[in-house]
């Protein structure tokens, strides 16, 4: 059930976060919780581009990667019907958002202290290098009124595991909470 048609060539549902919120363990984590495919747009990016994302950034520079990325939201939403991971720094593009407008789409917010933790084990994030406690931080709050804007439902990760997000996704979309339309 993971081909598009499924679910009327849109995603059954789209995440979205600062990085360290868990959008990838939750989203494979709800993916298997439904029965339904996983897509993380930061991994068609790097497809798309023969490199991965540091490398992106070193060789060609941001815009570079901001194109592919909204290139591979774009196509994402129109391709994938089952769970959709998208890279935090997607919602900054306005074409992005407004493509995003017409889903289902969760925020996974969290806090310096939990994202720290977990981004401890992963040190190949570009727009993290150097201070990153400071540059997270920074991301964070300029992206935050952009992660509200564009979902219907917000979620603190800090103290649950991708298990636990996924199931209180799971509730919501069980119980039409979280519609397919934006109210």
């Amino acid at each position: 059930m993971t081909d598009a048609s499924a679910h009327g060539r849109r995603p059954h549902v789209v995440l979205i976060g600062p990085p360290g919120s868990g959008k990838t363990s939750v989203g494979r984590a709800l993916g298997r919780r439904l029965g339904i495919g996983f897509r993380d747009t930061d991994d068609d990016v790097t497809t798309r581009a023969g490199m991965s994302v540091s490398a992106i950034f070193i060789e060609r520079g941001e815009p570079y990667f901001r194109e592919v990325e909204r290139q591979a939201v774009a196509d994402s939403l129109k391709e994938h019907a089952g769970v959709l991971s998208v890279g935090g720094g997607a919602v900054m593009d306005p074409e992005t958002r407004s493509l995003l407008a017409g889903q289902r789409v969760v925020h996974l917010e969290v806090g310096l202290a939990a994202a720290m933790r977990r981004l401890q084990m992963n040190r190949s994030r570009p727009l993290l290098v150097g201070n990153v406690r400071a540059r997270w931080q920074e991301l964070a709050e300029e992206r935050r009124p952009f992660y509200e804007q564009v979902a219907q439902l917000t979620i603190a990760t800090d103290s649950l595991s991708a298990s636990d997000v996924a199931a209180l996704i799971a509730e919501e979309l069980e119980t039409g909470r979280l519609a397919k339309e934006r109210r």
